[in-house]
């Protein structure tokens, strides 16, 4: 099961689920958390800008965002939960939670995964341009793109309640 929260919820779900790994999205400059009942090798730190193009002086996702992320994704064994944050809950964190289902499901139509996803957490919003390097690395043909554009934009919300993604 893969629990998607705020920052300022993720110690929270950890501990309520018992989570062993997690992945903290935040933008740079920001202090990386540590978490209790995670170890530093089960916890991957990404820091880009939470934008949707290109954006003087902000730091958009990167390739190397995307393969840090697929690989840590892709060691995971499943077992406990994992936490997926960023700062609201709402955007860079939401994407990660859409991709690990489009790689831990890759016969699952990514519409659908798109709906379940909007479904699970109405404030969903994923970064655009983190599922579009999803889709190149994942080889989705765009599919990953359209999906969540189809879903459009989420409510309107400061902070994302917490929710659950099946895998």
């Amino acid at each position: 099961m893969i629990i998607v929260c705020s920052l300022r919820e993720a110690q929270n779900q950890i501990s309520q689920h018992g989570a062993r790994r997690a992945i903290t999205i935040l933008a740079p400059g920001t202090e990386l958390p540590r978490f209790d009942g995670v170890t530093a090798d089960d916890h991957l730190r990404l820091t880009f800008h939470d934008i949707a193009g290109a954006s003087p002086g902000l730091e958009p996702p990167q390739t190397r965002d995307m393969v840090a992320l697929l690989t840590f994704l892709r060691k995971w064994d499943k077992q406990q939960p994992m936490i997926i944050h960023c700062w609201a809950g709402i955007s860079r964190s939401t994407a990660a939670g859409y991709i690990a289902t489009c790689l831990f499901r890759p016969h699952a139509d990514e519409f659908e995964l798109a709906e379940e996803l909007r479904e699970a957490s109405p404030s969903a919003t994923p970064n655009a341009m983190l599922v579009a390097l999803a889709d190149e690395a994942l080889g989705r043909d765009g599919r990953m793109r359209q999906a969540i554009q189809s879903i459009g934009r989420g409510e309107d919300a400061f902070e994302g309640t917490p929710f659950k993604l099946k895998i």
